[in-house]
């Protein structure tokens, strides 16, 4: 039977990589323009989303939880235009996942209550918080790009 610790870890282990899969899944039907345009006055475009993601997950787990020595530039994940390079965006935040994938397996039954601190996320306290606030985030953003995918695939009649 497995203890809590193990579940605590599957559990996570299996959204963060099924977030990563819709998220390639949704992209999949994008052209490189769809990829990176804004539809709307406000918002992001689908690949910025997809920096966001990856640099939200290598900096909160990779940096502080992993040691990984990343440097975060936030501003960017939102400006940048990366035409002609989706599929080595999408490839950024599959191997940000793995890595998330390989600090949650590397937790062990203490682990999850040491304590944590981030930039940004003040009101998370230990490193159990922090791995749930960024499948929250991850799981929220997934979402926008359902619609952002929807919407920029559609076709008129």
């Amino acid at each position: 039977m497995n203890n809590v610790s193990e579940t605590i870890a599957n559990n996570f282990i299996h959204y963060y990589q099924d977030f990563n899969t819709r998220v390639h899944i949704l992209a999949k039907p994008l052209n490189e323009e769809q990829f990176w345009v804004k539809p709307f006055g406000y918002g992001n475009s689908f690949g910025n989303l997809v920096l966001h993601l990856t640099g939200n997950l290598n900096y909160y787990i990779g940096a502080q939880i992993a040691q990984t020595g990343y440097i975060r530039d936030r501003p960017s994940e939102f400006s940048k235009i990366l035409t002609g390079q989706k599929i080595e965006t999408l490839s950024e935040l599959s191997k940000a996942v793995e890595m998330v994938i390989q600090t949650i397996s590397a937790q062990r039954d203490d682990d999850w209550s040491k304590a944590y601190s981030g930039e940004g996320v003040d009101d998370v306290k230990d490193r159990f918080g922090i791995f749930l606030r960024c499948s929250v985030h991850f799981h929220h953003h997934v979402g926008q790009m359902i619609y952002l995918s929807k919407e920029l695939t559609k076709t008129v009649v």
